[in-house]
């Protein structure tokens, strides 16, 4: 009987083992599969990116067309005119008033007449009387100094007249100054006057001038910032979803190749759970002499210890197991073997005997 249910063990461990690999070869192919489709459709995200980011813009500065402004300062020093020829120089019309004076001669005229009468009346007085001529002479002495007085007063007029006429001509030669002085001021200020209207209003205009080319600038220089910017959030955005997709494509190919290793792991952890289930149809190896890198795992529900060991020697199996130590284990189920060492039947306990 022992060698029939050994048998039927085997058979069932081998039909197991063969579904194991079977299934574990259709699962692999279904996941390399999957995983080369991934890595096609990753490559491709990866040549977008690349591609968008050989067509992203230059860095750029948005002031770089930003010009000089200081050449539209104009010298305006020349727009000063000369006003003085719209001035009236009205010197020329002052008078000396003492330029013409006369001398009142004919009252000196009439003195002398009357005087030459007097004198005349007088002699002939004295002829008619018989006088001396020693009268007549004194008389004639009275209106020769009588005369001499007239010409004396004649002359003191005339010097009074050059004193006035003197004085006049100082006088004209201050208002002409004045006048002068005058006309040249009222140039000076006519010309600062234009001067400064023109100026000022040539300065509005290049103020004007000035502040509207620097307004275009400005706009100019916003416009392209915002260009700029609008086309690099695209480009950004672009980049954000082959990323993504990317992402999700290397998400993918991870997991397919994953599922391809637990496929293939599967299969051989089906083929070595049935070897270890027909070996454990029967006894197997558990002396504690017989291990190396023992490690306690945890406690079956019976509360046996379960351990990961390895085998001293790789005859008795290669890898690493779990199992239980033949010392710990009921007696019920521990064999002694024809070796010496002893052998657990792992169908009369509660652990799993396992490559793992």
């Amino acid at each position: 009987m022992a060698a029939i249910s050994g048998t039927t063990a085997l058979i069932a461990a081998g039909v197991s083992a063969a579904g194991s690999v079977a299934g574990g070869i259709i699962k692999g192919s279904q996941a390399r599969r999957a995983q080369k489709s991934a890595n096609r459709r990753a490559k491709k995200h990866r040549n977008e990116i690349k591609a968008i980011e050989a067509r992203r813009q230059d860095v750029i500065n948005p002031f770089e067309g930003v010009t000089d402004l200081s050449s539209m300062v104009t010298d305006l020093s020349a727009m000063a005119q000369d006003l003085s020829g719209k001035i009236t120089d009205v010197s020329g019309n002052l008078k000396n008033p003492y330029a013409n004076l006369g001398v009142a001669t004919k009252a000196a005229e009439i003195q002398m007449e009357q005087t030459d009468i007097a004198l005349a009346n007088t002699l002939d007085n004295l002829r008619a009387t018989g006088s001396s001529a020693g009268g007549a002479t004194a008389l004639a002495q009275a209106a020769l100094q009588s005369k001499q007085g007239v010409t004396a007063g004649l002359e003191q007029q005339e010097a009074q007249n050059e004193k006035l006429r003197a004085q006049g001509e100082s006088s004209l030669q201050q208002m002409k100054m004045q006048e002068a002085q005058r006309v040249q001021s009222a140039q000076l200020s006519e010309g600062q006057r234009v001067q400064g209207l023109k100026m000022g209003e040539a300065l509005r205009v290049q103020d004007a001038k000035r502040n509207e080319a620097m307004r275009m600038q400005e706009v100019e220089a916003k416009g392209k910032e915002f260009m700029y910017r609008e086309q690099e959030n695209r480009d950004i955005q672009a980049l954000n979803r082959q990323q993504a997709l990317l992402t999700g494509q290397e998400a993918r190919s991870a997991a397919a190749s994953a599922a391809k290793a637990d496929a293939w792991s599967g299969a051989v952890g089906g083929v070595t759970g049935a070897a270890s289930s027909a070996i454990s149809g029967g006894a197997f190896s558990s002396d504690r002499r017989l291990k190396k890198d023992i490690k306690f795992i945890s406690l079956s529900p019976s509360g046996l210890k379960i351990y990961s060991f390895k085998y001293k020697n790789t005859a008795f199996g290669k890898g690493t197991f779990q199992g239980v130590m033949s010392d710990e284990t009921p007696s019920y189920a521990v064999i002694k073997g024809d070796d010496g060492f002893d052998k657990v039947d792992y169908n009369k306990i509660d652990v799993q005997f396992k490559n793992i």
